[in-house]
């Protein structure tokens, strides 16, 4: 058995291995492209950082700071695609820099090999277009940013309205903040319940917006219709 199906196996319920010198660190990798959403790769790695054994890498075509989609921020990736081939996790954030990721390049070209070792491929927002793109999400349930939901299923998936959608290893989720529901239900998988709940009262997240316009189907009309009316701007 690999490392990857033996976290596989330990997060899933599977016999557990007793190789401590073997188990000792998972790598999670999170992929970074140029105008990625902010969120949607910190908020998971705030969470997944915090697991027992993790190594926790940013990872993108070269080294360097990488942009997100304001253009004020930077995140660094310390590694390149080929230093890491093996990952045990992946994150995928979204971005309206996704659709530049949709060519037969070098991400996509990363996303299927490392995919081949992960025990979770996971994605935030629109990082699940990259995921269906490079052809991992067939005929599997996924979600992504609700402005998106119609570009699932011309790429092989099957959309599902919810907020968080687990199909085998691949855990995606819906716009942003999704990210952070999505993190804490793979610790949780990955670590146990125990520690999950840990990292969530250590990080206090206990969401209380001060509106509910957090979806199409409560936010007020006109909001949604505006929103609507800039899908491009947004996605692309």
């Amino acid at each position: 058995m690999d490392r990857a199906s033996r976290f596989l196996a330990e997060s899933t319920g599977g016999p557990l291995s007793t190789d401590r010198t073997e188990r000792e660190h998972m790598q999670i990798a999170i992929l970074l492209f140029d105008r990625f959403t902010a969120l949607d790769a910190v908020g998971p790695y705030d969470v997944l950082s915090h697991l027992p054994g993790a190594e926790t890498v940013f990872v993108a075509q070269r080294v360097g700071p990488v942009v997100n989609e304001v253009g004020s921020l930077h995140l660094t990736a310390t590694a390149t695609f080929a230093d890491v081939p093996r990952p045990d996790v992946v994150v995928v954030p979204g971005g309206p820099g996704w659709h530049a990721q949709m060519t037969d390049g070098p991400t996509r070209r990363w996303l299927r090999a490392a995919d081949e070792h992960t025990a979770w491929t996971a994605s935030v927002c629109t990082g699940s277009l990259l995921l269906a793109g490079a052809g991992l999400l067939a005929s599997r349930r996924a979600t992504t940013h609700w402005l998106a939901a119609d570009e699932l299923a011309p790429l092989g998936a099957v959309p599902v309205a919810e907020r968080v959608v687990i199909d085998g290893k691949y855990v995606t989720a819906a716009g942003v903040s999704a990210g952070l529901d999505m993190a804490f239900t793979l610790a949780g998988r990955i670590a146990g319940d125990a520690v999950a709940q840990t990292v969530q009262l250590a990080h206090e997240y206990e969401p209380q917006p001060p509106y509910r316009a957090g979806s199409p189907d409560r936010a007020p009309r006109e909001i949604v219709a505006a929103l609507r009316a800039r899908r491009d701007a947004i996605l692309y």
